[in-house]
């Protein structure tokens, strides 16, 4: 009778290639995030993942390519899902918050996630080859508050003489601004507390103007 080889216990091959996989993208993520695209290398996205330099490589061919991979990643867990959130709401301040909270979920499990997002930006402004149209998350970002606006005056929350424009703009440099804070700058009780205050400005509940 053949010998026939036993697995025996444990993950099978392609179950921790897969867990191999994401743990260089999480590692990367955060190299990146803390040295930017032109001083992170290989070496250091290994020692952080401990796993060796060859190991990195098996898995994706040069930086480029892993650095794609994570900003795809990143862009689904916090632009595409905040999104579809707040594609379920019925008004310009609910899909707003939607959009915001689907950051603030992403901050609460790893931070690295809203700094990532704030790098690839500016990356791709140093760099326009890492630019990508698919998963650019600046472009997507606009799109959506764009939307937002636009069906916001559709529905009449918003007078019909509103400059669209600036005001996408103007919500699209809030947006980022607070993917600046909650990537570098505040914890995460105090990005859900400045969400808070946000929420209760646009909604004009944040201070009373004397006439």
């Amino acid at each position: 009778m053949p010998y026939t080889a036993s697995r025996g216990p444990g993950r099978p091959p392609a179950a921790k290639a897969a867990e191999t996989r994401e743990r260089i993208i999480g590692a990367a993520r955060e190299v990146f995030s803390e040295l930017g695209y032109d001083a992170a290398t290989f070496q250091a996205i290994a020692v952080r993942s401990d796993l060796t330099r060859p190991a990195i490589n098996h898995y994706f061919a040069n930086k480029q390519v892993l650095w794609r991979e994570v900003v795809q990643q990143t862009n689904a867990a916090i632009v595409s899902a905040g999104k579809a959130r707040a594609q379920d709401e019925t008004n310009l301040l609910a899909r707003l918050s939607a959009y915001f909270t689907a950051a603030m979920q992403a901050d609460s499990e790893d931070r690295s996630a809203a700094a990532f997002l704030v790098t690839s930006v500016l990356e791709a402004q140093r760099h326009p080859e890492l630019s990508d149209d698919e998963h650019d998350s600046l472009k997507h970002s606009r799109e959506f508050v764009a939307w937002a606006v636009n069906d916001a005056i559709a529905r009449g929350e918003l007078t019909t003489d509103t400059e669209v424009d600036s005001l996408v703009e103007m919500l699209v440099a809030v947006m980022w601004g607070m993917g600046f804070y909650a990537g570098f700058v505040g914890s995460h009780d105090e990005l859900k507390a400045v969400v808070r205050q946000f929420e209760l400005l646009m909604s004009n509940n944040l201070w009373r103007l004397q006439s």
